[in-house]
């Protein structure tokens, strides 16, 4: 999972959309909103993401809400922590 999580933070889009997420739940148009890039490659970039667990869906009729995965985020911090503290 760690592998996953470190491809999908690697990109900088990527990153930015998880820091929208930290602050609202959002749509993937709402999220391409803040983008100046194509909504396929928004989308790809969720894709990618979700594939990594970083980001929840909920269907909403007919949008997509995404959200941050706080349980996996504590993962990783933990990890890091755990990785410098040396356990």
């Amino acid at each position: 999972m760690v592998n996953k999580v470190f491809k999908a933070l690697s990109d900088p889009t990527r990153r930015k959309i998880i820091e929208y997420l930290k602050e609202r739940d959002m749509t993937a148009g709402e999220i391409a909103n803040y983008f100046d890039i194509s909504k396929p490659s928004i989308s790809h970039h969720l894709s990618i993401l979700k594939n990594a667990e970083l980001v929840l869906w909920e269907k909403d009729g007919q949008n997509v809400i995404y959200s941050l995965n706080t349980t996996v985020v504590q993962e990783v911090m933990k990890w890091f922590f755990d990785l410098r503290e040396g356990n």
